[in-house]
């Protein structure tokens, strides 16, 4: 079982950019895939965009879609963690945004949050006009 920690969040301006963390601790911690999913309130969780253990990647189209924004997913072993760097945002990019683990996750799945079992707390992001 892993344990997951965000970090990172806060306020940007419009057109600003965040990078925020997920510390994956626990029982081979570098062996399931992990995502990072985005919730605004009043809507549904989104999967935003996901690495496996061999660091395949994955991506949301409403972000692929975006030519002014761009959100880029890595995995550091050597510390843990996988990160999110956010550019160009926007204000409908506000939200809170968890990352979450599991294993056995295949490609199609990988930004689906049912197929994931573990979850962090959440980190907030907001993006100002």
């Amino acid at each position: 079982q892993v344990h997951l920690v965000e970090s990172g969040g806060g306020s940007v301006q419009a057109g600003g950019s965040l990078k925020i963390s997920c510390v994956v601790s626990g029982d081979n911690p570098l062996t399931p895939a992990v995502a990072w999913f985005r919730q605004s309130p009043g809507q549904e969780r989104e999967g935003v965009a996901a690495i496996d253990y061999v660091k395949i990647t994955k991506y949301a189209d409403s972000v692929l879609d975006r030519f002014t924004i761009s959100f880029t997913i890595s995995k550091d072993n050597t510390e843990k963690t996988v990160y999110l760097q956010m550019s160009g945002l926007r204000p409908e990019d506000t939200g809170m945004y968890y990352c979450a683990a599991g294993e056995g996750i295949s490609w199609w799945e990988l930004l689906r949050s049912d197929a994931y079992v573990t979850w962090g707390q959440g980190t907030q992001v907001t993006v100002t006009s």
